[in-house]
């Protein structure tokens, strides 16, 4: 019998993690049996979420399974059972399974939580998934048919991070077009740190800075939500801001399936990885993308929750699960260039390159740079087996 390899989620790190390990059965010329089970055979490309249009926002994966010869299976797994080696399945009718597998690569990636504050899951949205963000956009979509207001003229982002900003300076954009040039609308983004962008270096967090300024996106800092209603938000202050649009963007955790595992994880639920991306204590089991926490290099920098670092996680653990069955030598995982792209609405884009993100470009340039890596880069190759494969290197360039 073939040995089997079980990938867990078709996100940017199962996706890739399935290509490149049968790329190196491929290039070894031994047979592996590959298998994805994911609620569905596409590529929802969620960095993404924040624009128009989303239910585009997908690319199919059946044909490229197809050619490189990976299997695929439409459900999602709810049990995983590392003392059998087994995994229990629900596929898409509801009837239950159990998957062996010879290697597990987990990559099922992470999820909002909006259980965290009182009111959140009720009456916030979020982009975090498809599903979600198709709630969220019709919603804005339907504001102009609401009573003129305050509360509809105001979207509320909770959270500065990257996927809070890329929504907020998207939206006095957007709000123009749907309630009119004339409307008084107002975009509020609540952030617990002391000022926008924070974390960040300094020429980052200036960038945000005028950006938001410019296109009039409120920030208030040293704040957070204290509860969400179906009238807005209230702020631990007292402060209560009135809103139709609650959105939601902290709270990122890794998929529960992570706690499954009797392994380290770190606060986010990530499993705690080797450097040929094995969860600790666990050789049969590779952890991948959103679900792992990986150094990506000798400094003391980790992966982060980001395609980016998904894309090439997923090729190292898909490499390296093959290999340990193939009798082949691991990559160990490595990333030693960092580098951000930040979509700024109507201002442009800030690209930035390193851990301690030197700003590079600005304005128009990024942003073309931006449109360029999450309309072209970031997409799976296409359904042909010989460029699927150069691609699915771990040491090939970025795709």
């Amino acid at each position: 019998m073939q040995k089997q390899i079980l990938i867990v989620g078709a996100g940017f790190a199962g996706m890739w993690a399935a290509l490149s390990a049968a790329r190196l059965a491929d290039k070894n010329q031994q047979p592996i049996d590959i298998t994805v089970i994911a609620p569905q055979p596409e590529l929802r490309v969620r960095p993404r979420f924040y624009e128009n249009a989303v239910q585009t926002l997908v690319a199919p994966l059946q044909p490229l399974f197809d050619v490189t010869g990976v299997r695929f299976l439409q459900g999602h797994v709810e049990q995983i059972l590392p003392g059998s080696k087994e995994v229990s399945w629900k596929d898409a009718s509801g009837e239950n399974h159990l998957h062996h597998y010879d290697r597990l690569v987990l990559a099922s990636g992470s999820q909002v939580n909006r259980d965290i504050v009182a009111g959140a899951a009720e009456h916030a949205f979020d982009l975090d998934q498809l599903e979600s963000a198709t709630v969220l956009e019709q919603h804005i979509n339907d504001l102009a048919q609401q009573p003129e207001s305050d509360a509809r003229n105001t979207v509320v982002v909770c959270g500065g991070g990257f996927t809070g900003i890329e929504m907020a300076l998207e939206l006095p954009g957007r709000l123009r077009k749907i309630l009119g040039a004339d409307a008084k609308t107002r975009v509020v983004v609540v952030e617990r740190g002391a000022q926008p962008g924070g974390r960040w270096s300094k020429a980052l967090r200036d960038v945000i800075i005028e950006a938001s300024a410019e296109l009039g996106v409120e920030w208030k800092v040293n704040a957070e939500v204290e509860r969400v209603d179906a009238s807005g938000v209230t702020l631990k202050d007292g402060l209560v801001i009135a809103s139709q649009t609650v959105i939601w963007t902290v709270g990122v955790q890794a998929n529960g399936l992570t706690a499954q595992i009797d392994a380290p994880r770190d606060r986010q639920g990530r499993l705690h990885v080797n450097a040929n991306l094995q969860v600790v204590g666990h050789e049969d089991i590779y952890a991948t993308g959103d679900v792992a926490y990986a150094a990506t290099d000798d400094k003391g920098n980790h992966a982060l929750m980001t395609c980016q670092h998904a894309i090439l996680l997923g090729k190292f653990a898909g490499n390296n699960a093959a290999a340990s069955l193939l009798n082949v030598a691991p990559l160990p995982y490595r990333q030693e260039m960092y580098v951000t792209c930040l979509d700024l609405g109507a201002w442009g884009a800030v690209y930035t390159e390193g851990w301690d993100q030197q700003v590079k470009l600005t304005r128009a340039e990024a942003k073309k740079l931006k449109v360029s890596i999450v309309s072209e880069l970031i997409y799976p190759p296409k359904a042909e087996r010989a460029a699927a494969f150069e691609v699915a290197d771990p040491y090939a360039p970025f795709v």
